[in-house]
Order: structure tokens, then C-alpha cells, then sequence
């Protein structure tokens, strides 16, 4: 009964507690959607309205034709998942050799690996773009991949979830006549689908969002981004249209919300398994 006493109160502390994070987290997202869905002049009224008096959908319609959209949607697309592509290719065997070889130097390069996690991209980011300059890629979507084909956060992660396969299984693939490349792809894989799709989602949302690289490296509407396109919205006849502006930014969100909602339970998963040791 005493520890029954002693634990309730905190139960609900700890209820309160979630419940104030997750109001202190969701604010903007309500304030961005509450915007988009407002007239002009209701942005401007202070104190601040939560509900719009009607909601104006044609916002949405007026951010979309406010510039190519389908262009920049599409540039998204094809920049996040080439990365995603790129980085499973070069990231799986990395992590793999890390994790199940030993050869000389093994440490010292993982240290190396995991110090570049620690360099800011816009420390290096002027030797990346004179490189890319004389190889003819500014303004091209190659120019946007190729930067980010590797990641070593995915090679730490990966890693760490490889480690954790029973060397026994192993041990009986290469009994069995098992290449070096078939048990990575047959066994390893497979049991690190979590951790894969969690850094999946990670890089999408990273390479989804980012800004500055696509700002920097293009100059024409064929090679620029959603998030280009959207901060241009930010200048209608000489001031900010808040709402068109928040509008163009749920448009943003809503594909990285849709593939959170389906990828949520494999996150959890990876995190359980993975562990960092």
C-alpha cells in the first residue's frame, strides 16, 4: 500500500509531464497549420488568433502556382532518394567490414569515420563546391547527391546492430558454402531491417529539408528543391504572406509525416535492438 501511495502521485506528475512536452513540441506544428488556413489580415492581428473565422483552402492552390512546384517536387524526390540509394550501397558494406573483419589500422579508420560526424558541412563545404565546379556539376542533381553518398552516422549504426548478430549463424552460413557477400545480404540485412529503415527515414527527412547545399549549389528552377521553392514564397508584392508561406511549408511536411506515420513502429524497434555500445 505504501509504495502504491508513493507512486501515484508520481504517475501523474510524470502524465503532466508528457502532456506539457508534447504541447511545448506540437505549438508550432498547430501555429504552422492554423496560419496556412487564415486570411492575410488574420495573421496580422494581435493578440494572435489559434482558429481561423473560415478556412481559406485556397492557399494551398496559391502556393503550389505560385512557381514550379511540380519541378521542385520532383527534384525532392529524386535528391532524397538518390541519396537514400547511394548511401545503403556504400554504407552496408562499411559497417559490415567494421563490425565482422578485423584488419590492420581497423580502429584508427573508425575513429577517422566517426571524427567526420563531428565537422560542421558548411566547414567544407567550399573545397565540396570548387571540386564539383570542375567536374560540371553545379546546378545538376548529381551535384546535390553526391555530397551525401556516405554517411558516417550510418556506418556507426549499422554497425553496432551487425555486432549484435550471433557469430553462430555465421559461423553456419560459411559452413554451408556461404559467400562473404551472400551473408551480408541474406542474413545481416534482413536482421537489421530496423536500423536500415530507421536511417532511412533520418537521411530522407535530413535531405528532404535541407536548404542551404540545394540553395548554394543551383541557380535555374530545374535543379532547385521543394525548400528553395518554398522560401521563395516568402516575398509576395514586397511583404511576407504568412499564410501562403505556412501553406507552402505544410506542403513540405505532409510526405515526411505520411512515411513517419508507417515507419514509427521500426524506429522504436531499432533503438530497442541497436542499442550504443
Amino acid at each position: 500500500m505504501r509504495t502504491l501511495k508513493t507512486s501515484l502521485p508520481l504517475k501523474i506528475l510524470n502524465i503532466i509531464g508528457l502532456i506539457i512536452m508534447v504541447a511545448i513540441f506540437a505549438m508550432p506544428f498547430v501555429w504552422m497549420i492554423s496560419t496556412s488556413l487564415k486570411t492575410l489580415g488574420e495573421t496580422m492581428v494581435f493578440p494572435p488568433k489559434w482558429i481561423p473565422d473560415s478556412l481559406i483552402w485556397g492557399n494551398f492552390e496559391l502556393a503550389w502556382n505560385s512557381g514550379p512546384f511540380l519541378q521542385y517536387f520532383i527534384n525532392s524526390v529524386l535528391v532524397s532518394v538518390g541519396i537514400l540509394i547511394f548511401q545503403f550501397i556504400t554504407v552496408i558494406p562499411a559497417a559490415y567490414a567494421f563490425a565482422r573483419y578485423e584488419f590492420r589500422f581497423k580502429n584508427v579508420l573508425f575513429s577517422l569515420v566517426m571524427v567526420t560526424m563531428m565537422i560542421p558541412a558548411q566547414l567544407i563545404f567550399l573545397p565540396v563546391f570548387l571540386n564539383l565546379s570542375d567536374w560540371g556539376l553545379l546546378d545538376t542533381l548529381w551535384g546535390l547527391i553526391l555530397p551525401f553518398a556516405t554517411s558516417a552516422f550510418g556506418i556507426f549504426m549499422l554497425r553496432q546492430t551487425f555486432k549484435q548478430v550471433p557469430e553462430e549463424l555465421l559461423e553456419a552460413a560459411r559452413l554451408d558454402n556461404s559467400t562473404d557477400f551472400k551473408i551480408m545480404m541474406k542474413i545481416m540485412v534482413p536482421m537489421a531491417k530496423p536500423t536500415l529503415i530507421t536511417l532511412g527515414l533520418f537521411n530522407f527527412i535530413t535531405h528532404w529539408n535541407d536548404y542551404f547545399w540545394p540553395l548554394v549549389m543551383t541557380t535555374t528552377e530545374q535543379a532547385r528543391t521543394l525548400p528553395v521553392g518554398i522560401a521563395q514564397l516568402r516575398q509576395v508584392d514586397g511583404g511576407v504572406a504568412w499564410n501562403i508561406l505556412m501553406a507552402g511549408n505544410v506542403i513540405l511536411v505532409i510526405p515526411i509525416l505520411i512515411i513517419f506515420f508507417f515507419a514509427q513502429r521500426h524506429i522504436i524497434r531499432a533503438f530497442t535492438y541497436t542499442g550504443v555500445k
